[in-house]
């Protein structure tokens, strides 16, 4: 079979594989739509820090069942979803249901290799069927659903206002279910065009620019409360600190994006405002369901989502010009 290796940062290449047996309890999958994350981006570049080399990528994925096991509920030919998050099943967190922050968990195409590839064998309950949705959009599911689930962490309600900063894909994931969950919308990014993006695709209520006066301009905006819930996901640690000046008193403040520096936040800020602290991390199995519903209500654009596709064979080069930002991309497809 086909395959795409990162054999080093930088260098990708298509490479010939045998195709793979699943082992007892797997389900051998069709692979046929790969979406490109920024975790992709970032072990091409050279920045993942979980990653050795080489790594065959890919892990928002969707394809047609191949091979199941002895009495699985899953049938050959049916098309699926696959969550890409392969926990233990036995430590703390898995036993608490907390399958999404598994001490021991291997994310397909990060710490073992992934759906780069014309097939894939993953456990049986990491296969998901899809009866009404298309391909395309099944491998936009996983970013979605981390959004879904970071917006399940802030309790966002209709009464909330929230601040979304940074419209990156996981920040327009956030956007959408906020949105669903019938809040106040507004988006703070240094980019114009992904500002305008939100409200016109994603139903965004407003937007801010970020600059130096962002602080008081979200002050004038909630007549001096500061927002309900504030998301960050910037991946920028400076931005990470700065946003605890944007949520208001009693509020909450969700923390989608990772680095590997510290951040740090004025303790009496925190404490006055009675600031509840959040991380969110990958997403559950309930978040994918929440996004399949809502694509199957029409309320996620995929459309306008999906900008750039192209043939899996092509990566190479794509990588190089997706990643210009005059290329403009916020979800690319790879097409196997």
């Amino acid at each position: 079979m086909k395959a795409v290796i990162c054999e080093e940062p930088g260098r990708l290449a298509v490479i010939d594989r045998p195709r793979p047996e699943p082992a007892a309890g797997e389900v051998l999958v069709r692979i046929r739509r790969v979406g490109i994350c920024g975790t992709d981006y970032h072990i091409f570049g050279g920045k993942q820090p979980f990653l050795a080399y080489p790594r065959v990528m890919g892990h928002e994925l969707s394809g047609t069942v191949e091979q199941v096991p002895a009495g699985s509920a899953l049938r050959p030919g049916q098309n699926a979803y696959v969550v890409p998050y392969l926990s233990c099943g036995h430590c703390a967190a898995c036993r608490k249901g907390f399958t999404n922050a598994c001490q021991n968990i291997r994310v397909l195409g990060v710490h073992c290799d992934g759906g780069m590839a014309e097939y894939l064998c993953v456990p049986e309950g990491n296969v998901v069927p899809v009866d009404n949705i298309s391909l395309d959009d099944a491998a936009t599911i996983e970013f979605l659903a981390i959004g879904a689930h970071a917006v399940k962490r802030g309790a966002v309600t209709a009464q909330d206002r929230v601040l979304v900063v940074g419209s990156g894909p996981i920040g327009m994931a956030a956007i959408i279910f906020s949105k669903a969950r019938g809040a106040d919308v507004t988006v703070m990014d240094v980019r114009e065009n992904r500002l305008a993006f939100t409200v016109e695709h994603l139903g965004a209520d407003r937007t801010l620019l970020v600059g130096d006066d962002a602080e008081a301009r979200v002050g004038a905006l909630t007549g001096g409360d500061g927002f309900d819930v504030v998301f960050d996901a910037t991946g920028n640690a400076r931005a990470m600190s700065r946003g605890l000046n944007f949520v208001g008193h009693g509020g909450r403040y969700v923390l989608i994006s990772v680095v590997r520096d510290d951040i740090a936040f004025p303790d009496p800020e925190f404490h006055k405002r009675e600031t509840t602290l959040f991380a969110s991390r990958n997403a559950q199995p309930d978040d994918f369901a929440e996004v399949v519903r809502q694509m199957e209500a029409g309320k996620v654009p995929t459309g306008a989502l999906r900008t750039h596709t192209g043939a899996l064979t092509d990566a190479p080069q794509l990588f190089t010009e997706w990643l210009r930002p005059e290329a403009g991309v916020i979800k690319a497809i790879l097409e196997v």
